[in-house]
């Protein structure tokens, strides 16, 4: 009975002297390789050397970076609120407020506060707060200082002045010789236009009129004869508008107004004092703010440019 050769391995020929040849033997390795011991450490090394390069590779929970993302959201909030973009001095508190936050959040994260929490940020920023705020000790306060706290912030109190006016704006050509002229027909007793808006303001504090219309309009309003259309130039262009009234400041009286004036305070006193320890926790983290990092590196790429231009 015929038997069937066995299929030759890849790279080895199947012969009769193959199979008849004395075996070979590979040289053996030193008995202690094969020690289960020394495999349990080399795999516990190579282990610790990739947990080294992920965690080299990882964000540095120390630092944090305001990205450009966070200067766009602030941005856009302050925007939707008052219809133009922060200055450098707003967007740098819009970044304090953020930066506040997110110390709290890591500060809380680092007490695993955020364990069985599901909304986890904010809730993690609140427990972290509620934290700094245990610390939080009011110092005693007596009338006297209580009523020079209540001068340096008088503004706060004070009922400003208040103004009731009209304003006319032209639809079409608001030129500055084009309103004085409108104006000239409203003092005159005609119509006005029909492409002319008319609107009427009561009881507009100065700042309203500052944030409307430009820092100098309120003096300009002030000094204008009531009941007259004037020419004024505002932050958007030439305005036609006339002064009803004006109500005059009152100052205010401190001690009909002492427990508001009190509470004030002590909300003051208590977010210094919270602002102050989380700046002081800030103090363990690295800031880096991309936008700056951003503007050195396109300084440090011109830079190169302009010499090289200098020795052309």
């Amino acid at each position: 009975m015929s038997t069937t050769s066995p299929t030759p391995l890849l790279g080895v020929a199947a012969t009769d002297s193959a199979a008849t040849a004395p075996e070979r033997r590979r040289p053996s390795l030193p008995r202690w390789t094969r020690e289960p011991l020394l495999h349990f450490v080399l795999l516990g090394a190579l282990l610790f050397i990739a947990d080294h390069i992920v965690a080299a590779r990882a964000d540095d929970p120390r630092t944090i970076i305001v990205s450009a993302q966070v200067d766009g959201h602030a941005q856009e909030i302050f925007m939707q609120q008052r219809a133009r973009l922060p200055n450098a001095q707003e967007l740098d508190a819009l970044r304090r407020v953020w930066l506040d936050n997110e110390v709290l959040y890591r500060e809380g994260l680092a007490m695993q506060m955020d364990k069985g929490d599901d909304a986890i940020r904010e809730r993690v920023i609140f427990k972290a707060l509620s934290v700094v705020d245990a610390n939080v000790k009011l110092p005693k306060i007596e009338d006297k200082p209580l009523r020079e706290w209540f001068e340096s912030h008088r503004e706060k109190y004070d009922e400003p002045a208040r103004y009731d006016f009209q304003e006319a704006a032209l639809s079409g050509d608001s030129s500055e010789a084009a309103v004085r002229t409108f104006v000239d027909a409203l003092n005159a007793g005609t119509p006005p236009d029909t492409q002319a808006g008319l609107r009427v303001f009561k009881s507009r504090p100065r700042s309203n009129l500052v944030q409307s219309y430009g820092a100098e309009f309120p003096k300009e309003l002030e000094e204008s004869p009531a009941g007259v259309w004037r020419a004024m130039r505002t932050k958007d262009g030439w305005r036609a508008m006339r002064l009803d009234f004006v109500a005059a400041p009152k100052p205010a009286d401190y001690k009909r107004l002492r427990n508001v004036v009190f509470a004030d305070w002590k909300d003051t006193i208590a977010a210094e004092q919270r602002s102050a320890a989380v700046r002081e926790l800030a103090k363990k983290y690295t800031i880096r703010y991309e936008s700056d990092e951003a503007g050195a590196a396109k300084t440090a790429t011109a830079a190169p440019s302009a010499h090289a231009g200098a020795d052309e």
